[in-house]
């Protein structure tokens, strides 16, 4: 009669971690097929374009522009990532071309003062990761 309850408890026990196995996989599955379309070509084009966006104060004409801007730019840089032939040095110079055409596109849709803000904020962006960068880099050399 023990035994009996005993195997019941383990088998309910069983069920339930099964159960719990089986929800959080299901979650899991779902949470990595959002991200995967957020981080898409498309969703990386979007998030750039509404941190811009929110930043800048741009009118709806505007946030269509910069998206389509930056829908294209994203996509040649997927471009240059996927093209193995290309040198890490190669690979940057075609990044950094692609982000200025990206400031010259720009500067036909944005006000002077959106796009001075904006330049400012890149600015910003740049000396904030050369200081992460550099800080890293001391504390390889201290290691």
């Amino acid at each position: 009669m023990l035994t009996m309850k005993f195997n019941a408890a383990r088998l309910l026990f069983l069920a339930i971690c099964f159960c719990t196995t089986a929800i959080t996989s299901h979650a899991q599955v779902q949470d990595t097929t959002m991200m995967r379309g957020r981080w898409s070509v498309e969703g990386r084009a979007d998030k750039i374009t509404d941190k811009i966006s929110h930043k800048l104060a741009l009118n709806k004409d505007q946030i269509r522009q910069i998206y389509a801007i930056n829908l294209d730019i994203v996509r040649r840089m997927d471009e240059v990532k996927a093209n193995s032939e290309l040198t890490n040095k190669e690979r940057m110079t075609q990044f950094k071309t692609l982000d200025t055409e990206r400031s010259q596109r720009f500067k036909s849709v944005l006000t002077p003062t959106q796009f001075k803000k904006w330049t400012d904020w890149e600015m910003n962006k740049k000396d904030h990761l050369e200081a992460k960068m550099e800080k890293k880099r001391q504390r390889k050399a201290n290691q």
